[in-house]
């Protein structure tokens, strides 16, 4: 079982989807309800931090798990959730040189762990206002992605099974979003289910569950 932290974010429902559609049973428990002595390594398989609208000081609770569990349970971190990581080993994290919310951008990546065969640069969407600074991070912390400016876009811990990702996995607007999940629970041991989803059903799956809306004037 996959257990979801959700930091008060509706993204954390689409990271459960993806992860369901790819085999997975997920539990969602809200960041400020976690209880650390409670979390059992023989029942949890990973831990998946969630976006969130705070910062790491704000999502203390967070921070502390992944101290915690780092070496004991696969950890992988999302937006808000990556930045708790970072966090976590001493890093810090600084406002962003522009917001970037719903915007895409192409995220360079060294090919290896959850990026293994995904196309470079990648097409990811990004939705947040503070990022990692690079200069501060510690020797457990590699960067595994990044901008064309150098800022970071994705760590990985050079020992243990933590990963923290800026960028939205969980986007229709991220190209590989599926394949990134799928290595990472690939790397962990998990069954994935295949055939991956691909982006256009996801879209296509979206529109056909949303009720029309006919009885109701358009505005522009």
């Amino acid at each position: 079982m996959i257990l979801l932290i959700d930091h008060y974010d509706s993204f954390v429902y689409n990271l459960a989807r993806y992860l369901n559609r790819l085999g997975q049973q997920t539990s969602v428990v809200r960041f400020d309800e976690i209880e650390l002595d409670q979390i059992q390594a023989s029942t949890v398989d990973a831990i998946v931090l969630s976006p969130g609208p705070c910062a790491p000081q704000q999502a203390q609770p967070s921070v502390d798990l992944v101290r915690r569990f780092t070496g004991v349970i696969p950890i992988l971190g999302v937006c808000l959730g990556h930045q708790c990581i970072v966090a976590a080993f001493g890093g810090q994290i600084v406002p962003a040189s522009e917001p970037m919310h719903g915007r895409t951008s192409e995220v360079l990546h060294d090919g290896q762990g959850v990026f293994a065969g995904l196309e470079n640069p990648l097409t990811a969407c990004r939705y947040h206002s503070l990022v990692a600074e690079r200069s501060t991070l510690p020797s457990e912390l590699e960067v595994s992605a990044w901008l064309e400016d150098e800022t970071v876009m994705a760590i990985r811990h050079r020992s243990a099974a933590v990963v923290g990702i800026q960028f939205h996995p969980e986007s229709v607007l991220t190209a590989a979003g599926y394949p990134l999940l799928a290595n990472f629970l690939d790397l962990h041991g998990f069954k994935v289910e295949r055939p991956l989803p691909a982006i256009d059903q996801e879209c296509q799956q979206v529109v056909a569950s949303t009720p029309p809306q006919t009885d109701r004037p358009v505005s522009f």
